[in-house]
């Protein structure tokens, strides 16, 4: 059985308010090419398909169009798509009986009361169980198990197995997620691969955007990461993964396919932050021809953010590529200098002085008109809870 994993492609994602369609258009115009290329029998996108559980319509329809390409491409290829955390469950499934006519399966929620729906018999090839993203408490002890048991029981052929999952495994490189540590990413707490359960082939995951092995010495643990970054954390290569494997209990053989990015994300200084005098260069001297998104990371120090900032936007308005962040980074010696509060100070301080303090330990201009809209902010607030 031949599959194309892939995942995380976060259609609609705005990054730093700038439309990312066109990115996103070349990117699925790639896996349809992929697909027409290596003719897998199975294309399995593990969740994560939108960047936002509310799409829009023009969002919808172009991922509803990529699915009709990637059938035309290849007829005979089964597609399972599941729902990830960004993703509307209930919604992923409102059409999934006319999909099915296209050979298309979308799992967006956990069928307790039919798990068996979720085990997709891929004809003389083998066995997909695809699973939705669902919270932990769902996923009750050995119901995973369970299922990987009954596609044995009727396995008589060996055929290959493979488990899909959207969710974190401990062990996992997050590199490029923002706010995550060694047991929470993303908002889902991370399991351990013995609670997944054995017997499977291959384990396609979702949810983590480097793609990447998890070593259990099998080698049959992946996630295939996100095709196009969605933060510039994500300084990596990203890709599909090809995976072909000849017979039940015989290890996989997997192919990175790289997809080229038509807008890369690129950070300036590309390692750590540096003066304002040296960024400026860099971004005077980045050449007018490329249309990379920048942000740039700046030493707080003898600097006046708010002009910095303004002056960058000036140097790229006649360039191609696209100002995203202006990151203000204070250096070794100040970075532990931080104001350290007792509760009892904390709770004696005027809201305006939490936001000040807050904004001088961000090196963020707290001026009058920034001080004028928090209060004006405040006041509303105040009066909704009269008025409660």
């Amino acid at each position: 059985m031949k599959i194309l994993h892939t995942g995380d492609w976060h259609l609609g994602h705005i990054l730093a308010g700038y439309d990312r369609t066109d990115e996103h258009q070349q990117m699925l115009n790639q896996m349809v090419t992929i697909v027409s290329r290596h003719e897998p029998d199975v294309f399995l996108l593990c969740g994560d398909v939108y960047h936002t559980s509310q799409p829009s319509a023009a969002v919808q329809t172009l991922f509803n169009n990529t699915l009709i390409r990637l059938h035309d491409a290849c007829p005979k290829m089964t597609i399972i798509v599941t729902a990830g955390n960004h993703d509307s469950g209930s919604k992923h499934e409102i059409f999934r009986t006319p999909w099915e006519y296209l050979n298309v399966h979308m799992i967006g929620t956990l069928n307790k009361d039919d798990l068996s729906s979720h085990i997709i018999c891929i004809p003389n090839k083998g066995y997909v169980i695809a699973i939705p993203y669902t919270h932990e408490r769902n996923l009750q002890d050995g119901l995973l198990q369970g299922l990987i048991d009954e596609v044995l029981a009727h396995n008589v052929d060996n055929l290959p197995v493979v488990l899909s999952a959207h969710t974190t495994i401990a062990g996992a490189d997050f590199a490029g997620h923002e706010k995550s540590d060694e047991k929470v990413i993303g908002g889902i707490d991370a399991m351990s691969v013995s609670q997944i359960g054995s017997g499977y082939d291959y384990l396609a995951l979702g949810h983590i955007h480097h793609a990447q092995f998890i070593h259990t010495g099998k080698h049959n643990v992946r996630y295939a990461g996100s095709p196009l970054p969605v933060s510039f954390d994500e300084n990596y290569e990203h890709s599909v993964t090809l995976v072909e494997i000849d017979r039940h209990g015989e290890s996989p053989v997997c192919q990175t396919i790289t997809i080229d990015n038509p807008r890369p994300l690129t950070t300036l200084p590309a390692t750590e932050a540096a003066p304002w005098d040296e960024v400026r260069e860099l971004l005077n001297n980045f050449p007018d021809d490329l249309p990379n998104y920048i942000r740039v990371n700046v030493l707080s120090n003898s600097i006046n953010p708010a002009e910095a900032r303004q002056e960058a936007l000036q140097i790229c308005q006649h360039k191609q590529c696209r100002f995203c962040v202006f990151n203000v980074v204070k250096p070794d010696t100040e970075r532990h200098e931080q104001t350290q509060l007792t509760v009892q100070e904390f709770q004696q301080m005027q809201p305006i002085e939490v936001a000040r303090l807050y904004a001088k330990d961000m090196s963020i201009p707290f001026d009058k008109d920034m001080q004028a809209l928090f209060e004006q902010t405040l006041q509303a607030l105040t009066l909704d809870e009269d008025q409660a």
